[in-house]
């Protein structure tokens, strides 16, 4: 059986469709084994989709890419299998730092409250979460992962798509239904469908070097505006695991890359920076800041996800955070489709939605851009008195922007949602994500409210409602006294302005699709059909 220990290489296995005389025809193909390929694969696998997934290499890749998952995203992995995996080998952490030359500017608390499962964020390089969804989707029947099979054709049709294959014992062909393009920041797909991506790519150059070392800083986000051990340009510190340690170093626009990675010009800078030289280069790499997007994630048949729909600079952590939560978005949505329970117009909304997500994570992307690589005199100007200002009063701090970090995006755009007729005091918005809560189960055991959803769609209430009034398919959650679950410590009622009789219509993938003070059949029927894409 096939293995993803890291590095691990995959063995090229021959399809019985490379020895059919026609195209052989699948629902679904995705195309690129990463992250997002893969966590598009196990949902829809888990709703009982049969995926073939093609990827043009034969191992999980090597470096550590990306290594901050937010709550949200840890949220999905839990839903997907991996998540519990995923946080007990990762560095947990909630808090940082943000410093101007040797003076600590101000510190962050991203969760200060309790009552929920995942962590605000994990450190955690990609090779292992890319690991934990290979063996995910390898213990899955209905998906098929064909590795060192390169897509170098594809040709749309009214009902479909056609892939064209190179494999190691020649070309072949495959029709498919739709073709689900998550092959990455430089997309093969996007090139084959002369797609252009809109946006802003900036000049401005970071060396990623990755060093395995013993320390005692704290599990802690450091960044640095102009520090000592790097004058006139910006720096940041995290931990992962495995005693590696992520250190970012602004470069110059112009700087040479090739003389930037050599291992003699990397060191030294690292050494000026942790005050010694007891370390090892694990891994190095450059980037330059890309804000950019296509105009449409969908087009006919075949539709982009993460880094081939959108690019944003690392500061954030909003890559790979924002292209899971476009599997999320798109997972239940095909899975309706496919099954004749929503039109094929329900897709459209993926676009809308995620389209919205792409816009939020590229204006803060690149507000943090600015913020810390200056364009202009001006830019420059403001970004020095901010930072002067933010050492000397409160309410300067929050003109400092050294990245705000990745946020499930509300869909308040969304024309799945249904539009509050009640006076709500707080709780999440139609459109919004719904919020964990830590909640007790009638024999006084711990569960968490995530865990307690459907995995289609939820009737979400408080106190005594009846459950005849779900529609057939959907779940009913009832919480409060005298019920299976139980709001002991109140973070429910608190967070979902929870009173006697309220409900929330929750979507497959955990945002609201509707609320109600006070429930009926036919509300939550018009709001269902309504998600469902009926008024699409």
């Amino acid at each position: 059986m096939q293995t993803s220990k890291i590095f691990a290489q995959f063995h090229y296995t021959r399809s019985p469709d490379q020895d059919v005389v026609r195209p052989a025809r699948h629902p679904v193909v995705v195309v690129g084994a990463g992250p997002i390929g893969l966590a598009f694969a196990v949902d829809l696998a888990q709703r009982g989709h049969k995926v073939v997934v093609l990827d043009d290499s034969d191992r999980i890749g090597d470096g550590s890419r990306a290594i901050c998952f937010a709550k949200r995203t840890l949220e999905i992995f839990d839903r997907l299998g991996v998540g519990e995996q995923a946080v007990a080998k990762g560095v947990v952490w909630q808090k940082g730092r943000v410093f101007h030359r040797e003076q600590e500017l101000y510190a962050f608390d991203l969760l200060p409250e309790a009552g929920h499962k995942m962590p605000a964020f994990i450190n955690l390089q990609q090779y292992y979460v890319e690991g934990y969804l290979v063996d995910r989707a390898i213990a899955l029947s209905e998906i098929d992962i064909r590795w060192r099979n390169r897509v170098v054709g594809v040709e749309r049709r009214s009902d479909g798509a056609t892939v064209s294959i190179e494999t190691p014992d020649g070309p072949y062909t495959l029709a498919a239904d739709w073709v689900i393009a998550c092959d990455g920041a430089r997309s093969p797909l996007r090139a084959m469908l002369g797609l252009d991506f809109k946006g802003e790519q900036f000049e401005d150059q970071f060396l990623i070097a990755d060093v395995k070392m013993t320390a005692d800083f704290p599990v802690e986000r450091w960044f640095w505006f102009e520090p000592p051990f790097h004058p006139g340009q910006s720096a940041l510190l995290h931990k992962q695991p495995d005693d590696i340690w992520r250190i970012d170093l602004q470069l110059s626009p112009d700087a040479d890359t090739d003389h930037e990675r050599r291992p003699e010009i990397v060191r030294p800078r690292i050494e000026k920076m942790l005050g010694h030289s007891n370390f090892e280069l694990d891994w190095v790499s450059i980037y330059r800041f890309q804000c950019r997007r296509l105009e449409r994630f969908a087009h006919g048949r075949v539709i982009f996800a993460g880094d081939a729909a959108h690019q944003v600079s690392p500061f954030g952590a909003r890559g790979a955070n924002s292209g899971v939560q476009d599997t999320d978005n798109l997972a239940w949505k095909l899975a309706l489709v496919l099954e004749g329970l929503a039109p094929p117009a329900l897709l459209n909304t993926y676009n809308i939605e995620r389209s919205e997500a792409a816009d939020e994570n590229i204006l803060n992307s690149t507000r943090s851009t600015d913020f810390i690589a200056p364009h202009s005199p001006m830019e420059r100007t403001f970004r020095n008195g901010a930072l002067a200002l933010a050492g000397q009063t409160e309410f300067g701090k929050r003109f400092v922007n050294s990245g705000r970090l990745s946020l499930p995006t509300a869909y308040t755009a969304s024309p799945l949602s249904t539009e509050d007729c009640d006076v709500w005091a707080g709780g999440p918005r139609p459109g919004a994500p719904v919020p964990d809560a830590e909640l007790r189960t009638g024999d006084d055991k711990v569960v968490y409210l995530l865990n307690c959803l459907g995995r289609d769609f939820t009737l979400l209430s408080a106190g005594p409602v009846d459950g005849a009034l779900a529609p057939n398919g959907v779940k009913h959650v009832c919480i409060g006294p005298d019920q299976s679950l139980t709001d002991t410590h109140g973070y429910f009622a608190r967070r979902f302005d929870a009173q006697s009789g309220s409900a929330y219509l929750v979507r497959p993938d955990g945002h609201v699709a509707a609320r109600f003070k006070m429930v009926t059949a036919a509300g939550i029927t018009q709001a269902l059909r309504r998600a469902r894409g009926e008024a699409v």
